[in-house]
């Protein structure tokens, strides 16, 4: 499946049916009045988030959603039908942004919830509810109201716990493959990750989702490299695991670099928690690797965790420190049921 998180569609709600102009010709019913029945409602456009999509690559092929329009009214008192709402399904996490990009319309945060963007137009006014002591025969009515339309962008934020960055070839592939179930692509060159990726992560009972964007190199909020388009994806995350290589170069300046890239950015992100993850260990001794931790609190670095990403060394105790930056019960992760923790106790299995 491709990925595709920015898509420009069309919407239009229905119009509403027009009135109907009709009057009684039943037999043996002397002076039969109006009776054209209203027209009915035009159909709604409704947005809804809905579990499985993790793309909007759909949108891409369709553009254009068009609800129907409500039945015309008729006669005997008749009114029309309304036209059903046109439900448009998008992945959780979506944003729904105006024409320009400056106005956010909605944000579908949560499984199933509804936006009604566009209503539906009212249908028009048949004949018969223009009849009055004075005007027992009216003939006007009214066509319907016309459906709203506009372009919409829709902006796809993914929806994750935890989020990696990190300069290209920091781990991040490697360290995510490590931790989830995700099969993220592994590549001794730089940009091997061109789109986000998400994994579950099982630790000590508990689960929450890792993201791993591409990586950040200088200059990626004025475009370089592949940009800083994806650091949308990490906006929501509660906690950032910052992989730095301990076979580069210069690992405080490699640290810096990133943190500059998203203070350029912005949206809050140099705000949120960090972990700073001393990656590759694996090929440097144990006094190489507390020197260079040394550097990274001196360059601003709270607590440096040293791990390796290939051999899973030090890997426990940085998910501890994830954990205790994620709720009680986070989205993955089902309610309790009554019970539970008595069966969990007793270490007695029970299919109820």
């Amino acid at each position: 499946m491709h990925f595709l998180d920015q898509a420009k569609i069309y919407v239009k709600s229905g119009g509403g049916g027009p009135g109907a102009v009709g009057f009684r010709r039943e037999k043996y019913i002397e002076y039969g009045g109006p009776d054209g029945g209203d027209g009915g409602k035009g159909g709604d456009i409704v947005f809804r988030a809905v579990p499985g999509l993790n793309t909007l690559i759909d949108f891409r092929y369709t553009q254009h959603f068009k609800a129907k329009r409500g039945h015309h009214g008729m006669g005997k008192n008749r009114t029309g039908a309304g036209a059903d709402d046109l439900v448009i399904e998008v992945p959780v996490g979506t944003q729904i942004l105006s024409e320009d990009k400056e106005e956010v319309l909605a944000d579908l945060t949560e499984e199933g919830q509804e936006v009604v963007l566009l209503e539906g137009g009212m249908g028009g006014r048949g004949n018969a509810s223009y009849k009055t002591s004075t005007n027992r025969a009216p003939r006007q009515h009214q066509p319907g109201i016309p459906g709203q339309e506009m372009w919409v962008w829709l902006r796809l934020k993914l929806l994750a716990d935890a989020g990696l960055v990190g300069l290209p070839n920091a781990g991040k592939s490697t360290f995510i493959n490590k931790v989830s179930n995700t099969k993220a692509k592994v590549g001794e060159y730089a940009f091997t990750t061109l789109v986000p990726s998400l994994g579950v992560v099982h630790h000590r009972g508990r689960e929450f989702v890792l993201a791993d964007i591409p990586g950040l190199i200088e200059g990626a909020a004025e475009g370089a490299g592949i940009g800083d388009r994806f650091l949308g994806h990490i906006e929501r995350c509660r906690v950032l695991i910052h992989l730095v290589d301990i076979s580069g170069e210069d690992p405080a300046g490699a640290m810096r670099t990133v943190q500059d890239e998203l203070a350029a950015y912005g949206a809050g992100l140099t705000e949120k928690p960090q972990l700073i993850a001393l990656n590759k260990v694996d090929l440097a001794d144990a006094e190489l690797a507390a020197g260079f931790a040394a550097e990274l609190k001196v360059a601003g670095a709270d607590r440096v965790f040293p791990i390796s990403g290939a051999t899973g060394a030090g890997i426990d105790a940085l998910l501890d420190a994830v954990l205790s930056y994620l709720p009680e019960r986070t989205a993955t992760e089902q309610p309790r049921q009554e019970g539970d923790e008595e069966d969990a106790a007793s270490g007695e299995w029970s299919p109820i």
